[in-house]
């Protein structure tokens, strides 16, 4: 994620409560959630990021139960989607 001095730029860590993790289900409707803003979306936990509009590179973070995840936003709507994303975050099961 590059960042121009004059973007908005917004992030939150969060703990992912769902039993089985963050398995492919309940990434798609992250990403299909995420999708709807402009900003750029990035999950980073345990030193590896991933595009958080992507399944495919979401997947490969292995988010499972207890796992903390910073999700960064970049853009705009920035604070809006940060607000949005961590709050479904926390929620999906």
């Amino acid at each position: 994620m590059t960042i121009a001095p004059d973007e908005c730029i917004c992030e939150a860590t969060v703990t992912i409560s769902a039993r089985h993790g963050l398995h492919t289900r309940p990434a798609a409707i992250f990403v299909k959630t995420a999708r709807n803003f402009q900003s750029e979306i990035e999950l980073c936990s345990e030193g590896k990021c991933a595009n958080g509009k992507s399944l495919f590179k979401m997947l490969t973070l292995g988010l499972s139960l207890g796992t903390q995840v910073t999700l960064r936003a970049k853009g705009d709507d920035a604070p809006q989607a940060i607000a949005i994303l961590s709050h479904l975050m926390e929620t999906l099961q």
